[in-house]
């Protein structure tokens, strides 16, 4: 009889793990928990088309609830694992009920950060991580009129592309001296800093935040040099953290995500993560990376079923993501940190271009703006010495 198997969260990468178990063979039982009450879902819709309305809840979940009985997998939602006991191979959960694994998988994903801003605590101030707060945010828009951002990385401009195209008004405070500084180059800057004050959005950079006033509910933001933004409701966008409390407190190493091998193995043998939350050696880019991605979330889980399976695998991922705001699609593939030159194809003031990002004359990533041919063409060159003819017309 086959020992069982237990997946501390229901994201996409533990649903894909649960899966892809399930099609390599496995035949012991699967318990795979989450915390929120729903079946697993896809969360980059959450800033968009779930925010916007163009999709509901069921519209989100990764497959059908019933998907997980014909599987006979454990889907149990809405409780949570507060401990993992390595000695007795136990992981306690909230209900006070101890589960047996044989190995276990943490994919704990991550938690929206927050920041010690005096007045975070009042009504209307809004973070985004999961269905129940874009239920509130939604509520909180269609009752509000004015929104301040605090945050120009992608969940901040997603959210205020579609603030604006429910006519709202949409403050976006940066402290960086432009939008996307920590992921794209000056030329992807410059381009959404356009196209969102072309849509009305009021976008305050090299701005700090002194705090958030109201009574008991928001009135606004107080920045840094005195100056004040109206706001009824304020967004706190300013990034993520892997949910790495639970590998910590069993003693598996963590720094900046759960540590762990080409085969998503953690440093006990017998329990592996996969993930956001997970933090990784990249032999393609020569340093420890942390991704937040569908692609890696997915990619990751289908390595960590292979080694639990008991085949080999060496994960070594090209990451790819991607950002809708208003009529625009940015896709990026690689990781353009440590680039030495960049090179842009195309015209940004016509919304179709492309910027490819080098590193010792080597293409290393690629953002895509309106330009899909270019970007799936670099998921297949990146790596190579660059040439005029390497990736197509914008």
């Amino acid at each position: 009889m086959q020992e069982s198997i237990v997946i501390i969260g229901a994201g996409q990468a533990g649903a894909q793990v649960a899966q892809s178990l399930r099609q390599g063979g496995f035949a012991g039982a699967i318990h795979l928990l989450g915390e929120e009450p729903h079946p697993p879902y896809q969360r980059p819709p959450l800033s968009k088309k779930f925010l916007s309305g163009e999709t509901d809840a069921e519209g989100l979940w990764l497959r059908p609830a019933a998907f997980y009985e014909a599987q006979n997998i454990g889907l149990r939602t809405g409780i949570q694992a507060t401990a993992i006991d390595r000695t007795g191979k136990t992981v306690v959960l909230s209900s006070g009920e101890e589960l047996a694994y044989g190995k276990l998988i943490i994919a704990t994903g991550t938690r929206a950060r927050s920041v010690p801003l005096p007045g975070a605590e009042l009504a209307g101030v809004l973070s985004l991580r999961s269905i129940a707060d874009v239920d509130h945010i939604r509520k909180a828009l269609t009752a509000h009129s004015r929104l301040a951002v605090i945050g120009a990385g992608y969940i901040g401009l997603e959210v205020a592309a579609v603030a604006r195209a429910m006519g709202k008004t949409v403050t976006v405070i940066e402290a960086q001296d432009r939008v996307l500084k920590r992921v794209v180059s000056p030329v992807i800057s410059a381009f959404y800093e356009g196209l969102h004050r072309e849509q009305g959005v009021d976008l305050r950079l090299n701005a700090g935040v002194a705090g958030i006033e109201g009574e008991t509910a928001v009135t606004g933001v107080r920045l840094a040099d005195g100056s004040f933004v109206d706001a009824d409701l304020v967004l706190i966008a300013v990034g993520a953290l892997p949910n790495t409390e639970l590998a910590a407190e069993a003693g598996l190493d963590v720094d900046g995500g759960i540590l762990v091998d080409a085969s998503g193995r953690t440093s006990d043998p017998d329990i592996y993560a996969c993930g956001d939350c997970t933090r990784f050696r990249s032999g393609r880019y020569g340093r420890d990376v942390r991704l937040e991605s569908v692609q890696n979330a997915i990619d990751q889980a289908k390595a960590v079923a292979q080694a639990v399976l008991g085949q080999p695998v060496e994960y070594d991922p090209l990451p790819w993501f991607w950002s809708d705001q208003y009529h625009v699609k940015l896709q990026i593939a690689g990781l353009s940190e440590g680039y030495d030159q960049t090179i842009t194809v195309g015209e940004p003031a016509e919304a179709k271009f492309y910027v490819a990002y080098l590193k010792d004359s080597r293409l290393i990533a690629v953002d895509s703006v309106n330009a899909p041919r270019s970007h799936m063409m670099a998921r297949r060159t990146i790596g190579e010495a660059w040439r005029e003819d390497l990736l197509p017309p914008a």
